[in-house]
Parts: C-alpha cells; structure tokens; sequence
C-alpha cells in the first residue's frame, strides 16, 4: 500500500473506533491516526495492517487488536511529558502510540522475546520513534531502575496483579492490565494508585497471550 492509501486506511479505521465507542478523546484518536501501523506487522499481513483484528507476529506472539489498543489506551489516560512503562513490547506498535502522545523518551518497553524486541527497536526507529527504550528482560518485574511510572500497560494476561508492577506504579497513577487465567475467561481491569492503595475497575472480556515470569505465569504450561 502506498502512503495515500496507509494515511486514509487509518483515517477509516479511527473513525470505525470512535463510531465503536473505543476512542473519545482526541489525543489518542490523534495518536492511532498517526502511527503507521503497517510499519510494525509482518509483510505477508501487511494488506491487513487497517483491519481491526489482531495479525500474528511469530514466536506465538500476535500486534493487538485497534480496538483493544484504543480502549487500553483511553484508560490509561496518558498526558504528555509522563513516564510510562509497557509490558509485552511485541512488534512495538502500542509503545509508538503511547510515545506520540508522552514522546518517545519517556517510554519504556519491555519484551523477553529477543527477536521481537530487536525487530521492535527497528520499527520504532524507522518511523521516528527511535528514543524509545526496549529492554529485554522478566516484564513481570517492571523496571525497577527506570521507576516510578505513571502509567503503566500490560500487554498479556496475568493471574494477578504483579507486585513488582504496583510498586513501581506512582501515586496517583494508572495501570491497564488484562487478569485472568491462561487461555480462560480474561479480564480487562484498570488499577488505580491512592496513597498507596489499590483500586480496580473492569472493562470487559479480553483475550491476551500470558504474561510469562517470575511474577506471571511459568513458561512450561
């Protein structure tokens, strides 16, 4: 696809999200319709880069779905200029989104996947967003170094909230995480931050590779 026929297949797809309800705000609407999500699926998908469904990227892992990708980020609610940590980089998609928003030095990324991650570092430097940093380690543990964050998106599934992750999640921050058992029903939950303390609210049935780690589930399931 050519760059007319990218920039009016995502100007389609945003206003497909908003008609959905998944996008409400114009700095994330904004976000989706910038980022070239062609850029970071697999060229044999790559025609399927504007649909709203998830599109495989190798190693059993999958780019989200738009639509998951637009509520996730609604509810994290990020402004510019905040520090935000990913968990589960994948092709680096949803780390572009939110780096157009908070800009790119203030994003985080973590995936455990080498050849993800180094794919991941291309895709993201190829279309200016090349000062996000992807680190390849145990997402189950955050980043201690780089905290605290204030957001934080978790892109698989978890069995519980990691305490690593509500650790370094700053007061009065905000953190999207889908809970639930691997390969089950799944949860999509907000987790609020408030003197310290926990609140959760759930947005809805999801499905999301698990989360694998020390704080996540075991990688010989």
């Amino acid at each position: 696809m050519d760059d007319d026929r990218t920039e009016q297949a995502r100007r389609r797809l945003v206003a497909s999200l908003r008609e959905q309800g998944e996008l409400y705000t114009t700095r994330v609407a904004k976000a989706m319709e910038t980022v070239p999500r062609h850029e970071f699926v697999p060229d044999p998908v790559r025609d399927r880069a504007y649909a709203d469904e998830p599109l495989g990227i190798g190693h059993d892992q999958v780019v989200t779905a738009p639509h998951l990708v637009a509520r996730m980020t609604e509810l994290l609610e990020p402004r510019p200029g905040q520090r935000v940590l990913e968990i589960g980089t994948g092709s680096g998609y949803h780390a572009a989104v939110l780096a157009e928003i908070v800009g790119p030095e203030n994003v985080f990324t973590v995936e455990r996947v080498p050849e993800l991650a180094d794919a991941a570092r291309d895709a993201l430097a190829r279309t200016d967003y090349g000062d996000v940093t992807v680190v390849v380690t145990d997402g189950s543990g955050g980043l201690p170094e780089h905290a605290p964050f204030d957001r934080i998106n978790v892109a698989s599934v978890a069995p519980e909230i990691p305490d690593p992750l509500f650790d370094q999640l700053a007061d009065d921050g905000r953190m999207v995480i889908p809970l639930g058992p691997r390969g089950g029903s799944q949860e999509l939950v907000l987790v609020t931050k408030q003197d310290g303390r926990i609140e959760r609210t759930t947005y809805g049935g999801v499905r999301f590779v698990p989360l694998i780690g020390e704080h996540g589930f075991p990688d010989d399931e």
